[in-house]
């Protein structure tokens, strides 16, 4: 079963959705993992408070690249209320392969970044 997960991995890496910019985002976040240097911008469109468009651009490993991708694929339709709820957890299980300590981090940046837009804060605390 991990090398269907690692698969889809791989696939979203390769060719990641909502990979891009959009013209006028609501939310628009940059955030920087220092261990590895791993980059993240998310960038979100609402109406209302429901997501309606998202796009993402950055550059790192598999791992910080494909849960970007994975992540804005799952978070379109959602209120910025649900989106605060994601955790870490959430991530793990759409990853769908165990992650060890180092790569945690990268595993996180996205949501890290999304969270922090959401709430309107400069930087998520860790």
């Amino acid at each position: 079963m991990d090398d269907l997960y690692r698969e889809n991995i791989l696939d979203h890496y390769r060719y990641p959705r909502h990979k891009g910019h959009l013209d006028a985002p609501d939310i628009h976040y940059h955030d920087v993992n220092p261990f590895c240097g791993d980059e993240i911008t998310m960038e979100v469109q609402l109406e209302g408070d429901r997501i309606s468009a998202v796009a993402f651009d950055g550059k790192g490993c598999a791992i910080s690249q494909a849960s970007a991708s994975m992540l804005s694929e799952a978070i379109l339709g959602m209120t910025l209320d649900e989106v605060k709820a994601l955790d870490k957890e959430f991530i793990l299980e759409m990853l769908g392969i165990p992650i060890g300590p180092v790569r945690l981090k990268c595993a996180l940046l996205a949501l890290k970044t999304l969270k922090a837009g959401a709430w309107g804060v400069e930087e998520w605390p860790e």
